[in-house]
């Protein structure tokens, strides 16, 4: 007999890693149409928020290892959205730059986010019930990340 506590059912871990799944599944025709992966859309979220951060900061951002981020920025570096270069203060550091065609993109991309809501949205979620469960879901990421530190 299993015990409840290893029931499919009853994980926290299981919804939060579907929901996950499924959204980057959602999100990836979109992300196909500009060129771009799931992952490399985060990494350009960062990047349109504020140019000209470093490795360490895009990591932890994303809360990604440097060596999961270093190859996402090579393969954007190729497709000629951002620039790598060390920084001038601190040669240890490289900092990451969006390009024009990077920083273009961002129109491209800015309807994105608006149609993954607009379908939950018409379906069975309000915006405020959205709104509440990601403000639930940083909490558990801060208490996670703290105790993974």
């Amino acid at each position: 007999m299993i015990k409840e506590q290893l029931k499919l059912e009853n994980q926290l871990c299981f919804p939060v890693y579907a929901a996950s799944r499924l959204i980057t599944r959602i999100y990836q025709p979109y992300l196909d149409e500009i060129g771009i992966t799931y992952p490399q859309y985060l990494v350009l979220l960062v990047l349109w928020e504020n140019d000209e951060v470093t490795v360490n900061e895009i990591s932890r951002k994303l809360i990604l290892n440097t060596n999961t981020t270093t190859p996402l920025l090579k393969r954007l570096e190729v497709q000629g959205l951002v620039t790598r270069r060390r920084s001038g203060e601190d040669e240890r550091k490289v900092v990451i730059a969006l390009t024009a065609k990077g920083k273009k993109l961002q129109s491209k991309a800015a309807d994105i986010p608006g149609k993954l809501s607009q379908g939950l949205t018409s379906g069975s979620m309000s915006v405020n019930e959205l709104v509440d469960l990601k403000g639930k879901l940083l909490k558990i990421i801060d208490y996670l990340s703290e105790k993974s530190g």
